[in-house]
């Protein structure tokens, strides 16, 4: 009995702490992000034990922290700014508790289509049939935001609207059900490449030079950035493709712990090299890119250790 009791005990001091994060789709980036960032955590033996959870995206995350389904999730900075201040799907219903824990990876608003449905530019979709994001995901936010910014861009023109998360999509786009698709999501991305080795795609460029609107969003929005897809990440595609795209981020809420966020930072941050090695979206990050992008302030934790090591 007491080696029983004492085998308890120290299960409960090794794991003192249990930390839940929300992602998203198992076949996006979140999700496999999330279990790195438990790798990475768990590998510290320090009084945590992280899992991670498949979840609807950026808007379910931030509406889960609210109810307590997790302690840390991931969502897309836009999202994460329009949680802060109330905005988009958050219906006047500011959530200033929401604070940032890092920003960790680039995600671009990508446009995918058909080649065979002739469509050249963002203005082409008219009297297509396009899937613009599941409801509750940070792409159909993004993509709400582009039609309201571009007059002429709206659900309206299309033939027909689909609100398809992007597994759903690509697999609908594959089959010839929809002629294009809107994904916000960290390149190279498997699921696209695999969609390219089955048909021939194109991904249209969503910058000032294709859409004056997007201007307008960047001056606006100063958490979005242009960056590229850099040529040849997909078979077929040999050009550089820019578009305008926000931060996946690692957020949590004012209530947590010092301790909790204070070690979920370290933890990351201690094996930076070792984190950027999980997966091809992570190549390109520095440690001074980790408080850039911003969608809401910093946990007073993170805040601490950043200064504290000179990357803030």
């Amino acid at each position: 009995m007491r080696r029983v009791f004492g085998l308890l005990l120290f299960s409960h001091l090794l794991f003192s702490e249990e930390l839940l994060i929300g992602t998203g789709s198992q076949n996006g980036i979140y999700y496999p992000t999330g279990q790195n960032i438990c790798k990475v955590i768990n590998k510290t033996k320090k009084q945590i034990e992280c899992n991670a959870t498949a979840t609807k995206g950026s808007v379910y995350n931030i509406k889960g922290l609210q109810k307590g389904e997790f302690q840390f999730a991931i969502a897309q900075s836009d999202t994460i700014f329009a949680a802060y201040n109330g905005l988009g799907s958050f219906n006047g219903k500011a959530y200033k508790s929401l604070r940032t824990v890092m920003t960790i990876y680039p995600e671009l608003f990508t446009f995918i289509v058909r080649k065979d449905a002739q469509i050249r530019k963002i203005h082409d979709i008219k009297r297509r049939v396009i899937s613009i994001g599941a409801k509750g995901s940070g792409t159909r936010d993004s993509v709400e935001m582009l039609f309201a910014a571009a007059k002429p861009l709206s659900k309206k023109i299309l033939k027909e609207v689909k609100e398809l998360n992007s597994k759903e999509s690509a697999a609908a786009l594959k089959e010839g059900l929809i002629d294009g698709y809107f994904s916000v999501i960290g390149h190279p991305n498997r699921e696209i490449e695999e969609l390219a080795k089955s048909i021939e795609i194109d991904i249209i460029e969503i910058s000032p030079k294709s859409c004056l609107a997007v201007k307008n969003i960047l001056i606006k929005n100063p958490f979005f950035t242009i960056s590229k897809i850099p040529a040849n990440s997909y078979r077929g595609i040999d050009r550089d493709v820019a578009s305008f795209g926000v931060k996946a981020t690692l957020v949590t809420t004012a209530d947590s712990s010092y301790e909790s966020v204070y070690r979920v930072v370290k933890a990351i941050m201690e094996n930076f090299e070792l984190f950027k090695k999980m997966h091809p979206a992570y190549k390109n990050i520095k440690k001074r890119d980790v408080v850039k992008g911003l969608g809401a302030p910093l946990h007073p934790a993170a805040q601490e250790y950043f200064r504290k090591h000179g990357i803030l």
